[in-house]
């Protein structure tokens, strides 16, 4: 055969055309902030990040987990939006002393809590966070207290907070992934109050405030959440946008101008907007496969994820993923609803990306005497 390395070159080239290319993924933008990060609501991945778990402080920001857990009493009917809330000499001093950030409330007034919940997260008053934190807990440092209880609980490993405000203070920190940890609970847990967060301006005591995170008036698929800013920490912003029934959070901590934390922020989601894409791949409604099931009174059973699992991938690549499932076989009645029985990997071209447990998606009771004899019969002889 005459030039057979030209003809093994060729078939070779042959080859790998018909093989997928693998996608690249195009670097984030170049961002000037002391830390940030960018985070998929649905998938909980980390699409973009730089120091994303440095400690920084959180400046004003430190309001969102002020609110949530002013949510959390609500929902545990241990408040009411109505409430009154007295007004402490203390309260009110804070306001004098925070210049812009105070909601202008009276010492030795009763505010209504869900007024107090719009001047923290509209007007980012410190009045109104110190006045919301005594009544809780009796005292701020209380409250504090309970807000360090919250961030364990909610996985903010690496987080620490002395005051209800933001205010500096060495033991007072947090990072970018906390924070996007705290958004996304946020976001999940309350979806009655998140819309708060997308406020533009209220006012209180006849004085109208406009809310600080100016992103709300420049880009309508940005719904929150909340700015800061201390000379320590230099300029901060979390936000959230949605756009197409997806949803992305970013943090941007350390940025040095309240213009350029927007401009970061615009960037890092525009990015990941355009970059990626959330695949849903297993839920309720979107089963790994049906599994035959012995001595049940039911014949099989559905298998799959009780909650929906998304993965984040760079653009045109979702329709490349492989579902491999794996059930430990043989399934025996009675089968509860939840009960794990095996594992689901996802692939793309070749590469593992996730494997998460599978559960019985219902319930499979026994079945009656003639199936248990018959399935028994079939286990002995391996039908």
């Amino acid at each position: 055969m005459k030039h057979p390395i030209r003809l093994l070159l060729c078939l070779f080239s042959l080859y790998w055309l018909g093989q997928p290319a693998t996608a690249q993924v195009p670097s984030p933008p170049e961002i000037n902030a002391r830390s940030y990060i960018l985070y998929d609501y649905a998938s909980e991945q980390v699409l973009a990040e730089k120091n994303a778990d440095e400690r920084v402080a959180p400046a004003s920001i430190t309001k969102v987990l002020t609110s949530y857990i002013v949510f959390d009493e609500i929902r545990q009917k241990r408040l009411s939006p109505d409430d009154k809330v007295l007004i402490s000499e203390r309260a009110w001093r804070q306001g004098i002393d925070s210049s812009e950030s105070r909601m202008f409330l009276e010492v030795g007034s009763q505010v209504r809590l869900e007024d107090l919940l719009r001047g923290i997260i509209v007007q980012s008053g410190n009045d109104a966070s110190i006045a919301i934190a005594e009544h809780i807990a009796g005292s701020e440092s209380a409250f504090a207290g309970l807000m360090n209880d919250y961030a364990k609980r909610l996985g903010m490993h690496n987080s620490h907070f002395t005051d209800a405000s933001g205010l500096p203070h060495p033991e007072h920190y947090t990072t970018a992934r906390d924070l996007a940890i705290l958004a996304r609970a946020l976001i999940h847990d309350f979806p009655e109050w998140y819309p708060l967060f997308a406020e533009r301006e209220f006012t209180w005591n006849k004085i109208r405030q406009i809310n600080r995170n100016l992103l709300l008036n420049r880009d309508p698929s940005i719904d929150g959440i909340k700015t800061g800013h201390t000379s320590e920490a230099g300029y901060c912003l979390l936000s959230s946008a949605q756009r197409d029934g997806r949803r992305l959070i970013a943090a941007v901590m350390g940025a040095p101008s309240w213009a350029y934390r927007e401009q970061a922020t615009l960037e890092l989601l525009n990015y990941g907007f355009r970059v990626f894409e959330t695949a849903s791949l297993l839920g309720p409604d979107k089963p790994a496969q049906t599994v035959e099931v012995y001595k049940g009174a039911a014949r099989s059973v559905a298998v799959g994820t009780l909650k929906p699992v998304s993965i984040s991938l760079v653009r045109g690549s979702s329709e490349r993923v492989q579902i491999n499932t794996q059930v430990n076989q043989p399934l025996i009645a009675p089968i509860t609803q939840g009960q794990v029985v095996g594992s689901a990997t996802f692939t793309l071209d070749g590469k593992t990306l996730k494997t998460v447990p599978v559960v019985a998606l219902t319930d499979v009771p026994k079945g009656g005497f003639l199936r248990w004899l018959i399935d028994t019969i079939r286990l002995w002889f391996g039908w």
